[in-house]
């Protein structure tokens, strides 16, 4: 019984990012560490800072990411991608020429050697923000994504990052906010009331949020935030019976 791992928001090319690089490398040291072991990995969302893939065109850089995820899938590793709010603007790239399992749908329940997982990037879920839901419904028409993809990379690109950036520059020291508490947090609210409805559930597991908790809601029950591959580089490894997070450290912790 191989392992599963689980991991979000890496903002690969982020402008707000200094050493990006560096950042680049230690996910795919991670991710080549685990390539023998793992059963199969999922990736909650915003892997990259912004992605749109035109007819022919898509960003510049991310080689050795790609060329690491390509080299899993052609061992046989199964690699799930769900789309977050930064790069939900994929058309088959990542399919047919990474190999990966694309998801686009909002959440997927999932059974895993025999639990239940809710999956999910988690950006609308539990909140009621209006202008929020606007911005995401827009992001999502298809017509406005078509013409979008008129523009000219050169310029469509480069307007993603700086937009991408200036969202997480406004916030203090460019950071996410700490966490609010349980009863403020809007992906743990989500999953309490999710629960009410979906006793069955065992794991709810989001990205989005960049921070790393992990609760208990029930006896059978758990809720995990993944943290992000920015500042936290945490994951969490479910090895058929148990699921732990961990922060991966070069040369110092065993994925």
């Amino acid at each position: 019984m191989k392992p599963i791992y689980f991991l979000s928001d890496a903002h690969l090319g982020s402008l707000a990012i200094v050493s990006r690089r560096m950042q680049e490398r230690r996910l795919v040291n991670f991710l080549d560490s685990i390539k023998h072991k793992a059963g199969a990995i999922y990736m909650l969302g915003d892997m990259f800072d912004f992605w749109h893939e035109y007819k022919t065109v898509v960003p510049k850089g991310f080689t050795r990411f790609l060329g690491k995820i390509s080299e899993l899938t052609d061992l046989g590793v199964e690699v799930h991608y769900f789309t977050g709010n930064h790069d939900l603007w994929m058309h088959g790239y990542l399919e047919e020429e990474c190999g990966v399992v694309l998801h686009k749908e909002t959440s997927c329940t999932v059974e895993l050697y025999g639990k239940i997982f809710y999956l999910a990037h988690g950006d609308g879920l539990g909140i009621d923000d209006r202008g929020f839901k606007l911005l995401r419904a827009l992001f999502h028409n298809k017509w406005a994504q078509r013409l979008f993809a008129a523009l000219h990379p050169r310029w469509g690109v480069d307007f993603g990052l700086q937009w991408a950036k200036r969202s997480r520059l406004k916030r203090e020291d460019g950071k996410e906010p700490p966490f609010q508490g349980e009863d403020k947090e809007p992906l743990i609210l989500f999953a309490k009331r999710y629960l009410k409805d979906h006793p069955d559930i065992n794991f709810f597991l989001f990205g989005h949020r960049h921070i790393d908790y992990d609760l208990m809601l029930s006896r059978t029950s758990r809720v995990v935030l993944l943290g992000d591959w920015i500042s936290l580089f945490t994951y969490a490894v479910f090895d058929g019976e148990h699921l732990f997070l961990e922060e991966f450290v070069e040369g110092e912790t065993e994925p």
